[in-house]
C-alpha cells in the first residue's frame, strides 16, 4: 500500500494511512481490492491530468470486484455490479454506447480520476471500513484540484458532502443520487452526466472524454 508518488505530499499519507495500516493488519477479513491496488486509481492519474473526477463511496465488496478504480472492475467480471450496470444504463440513455466491459482504465487513461471515499471494504461487508479513517484523503485531493477548472461527478450522499469544497474556480460539479439499485431512480437515471461534461470540457477547448470504445 505504497503512496503514488504523484501525491505523496499529501499530509493524508504521513499523518493518517499509517494508523489505516494498523487497523487493516487485524482485520481477520479478506481485504478488498488487493493491497497493491489499494491506491491504484490516483497512480493511474496524476494531479497535472484530472480532467474529470467521479466520486464513489467504497470499493465492492464482492470478492473479485473491485481494483482500485471507483465504479470499475476487471474486464472478465459478468455480470456487471449492480451499480455499474446502472451507470451503463443512464451512458445508453445519454451517448448511446457503452464500453465492451467494466475496465474503465481507458478512462482513467483521459484524465478521469475515479475515487472512492473509502478505499478499503472487507469481503461481504459494504461500507465496513467506514470508520478507518479514509475519508480524510478526499478532501486534500479536492483541495490539491482546485486549481484549474474541472468537472466533478458526486455520485450519493457520501460524494455530495464534498461539494462545499468545490465552489468557484469554474468547475463543473454534478450531484446526484448513487447508481445503486436503491438510489438511482431518485435522481441517477435521467441526469445525463456524460454528455454534459463532454459539452462543459468542449466550452473550456477541450478534448471530449470517450467514455465508450478503449
Amino acid at each position: 500500500m505504497t503512496p503514488p508518488p504523484a501525491w505523496a505530499h499529501l499530509p493524508f499519507f504521513q499523518n493518517d494511512l499509517p494508523a489505516i495500516r494498523a487497523s487493516l493488519a487485524h482485520e481477520t477479513r479478506p481485504v478488498l481490492p488487493p493491497d497493491d491496488q489499494v491506491f491504484a486509481a490516483l497512480e493511474a492519474c496524476d494531479p497535472d491530468t484530472v480532467r474529470v473526477v467521479i466520486l464513489g463511496q467504497d470499493p465492492y465488496p464482492t470478492p473479485g470486484h473491485a481494483h482500485g478504480l471507483a465504479f470499475s472492475v476487471d474486464r472478465s467480471v459478468r455480470p456487471l455490479p449492480r451499480s455499474l450496470g446502472n451507470i451503463f444504463k443512464e451512458m445508453e440513455a445519454d451517448v448511446g454506447g457503452t464500453p465492451p466491459d467494466g475496465d474503465l482504465h481507458f478512462w482513467a487513461d483521459q484524465g478521469v480520476l475515479l475515487l472512492n471515499d473509502v478505499l478499503t471494504v472487507p469481503a461481504g461487508d459494504a461500507r465496513g471500513h467506514r470508520r478507518l479513517g479514509w475519508q480524510k484523503l478526499v478532501p486534500q485531493v479536492l483541495d490539491t484540484l482546485n486549481d484549474q477548472p474541472r468537472a466533478f461527478l458526486l455520485w450519493g450522499n457520501d460524494a455530495r458532502a464534498h461539494a462545499p469544497r468545490l465552489t468557484g474556480h469554474g468547475h463543473l460539479v454534478l450531484q446526484s443520487a448513487h447508481p445503486s439499485p436503491l438510489s438511482a431512480r431518485r435522481g441517477f437515471f435521467g441526469s445525463r452526466p456524460f454528455s454534459t461534461v463532454n459539452a462543459w470540457l468542449k466550452e473550456q477547448g477541450h478534448a471530449p472524454i470517450d467514455w465508450t470504445d478503449p
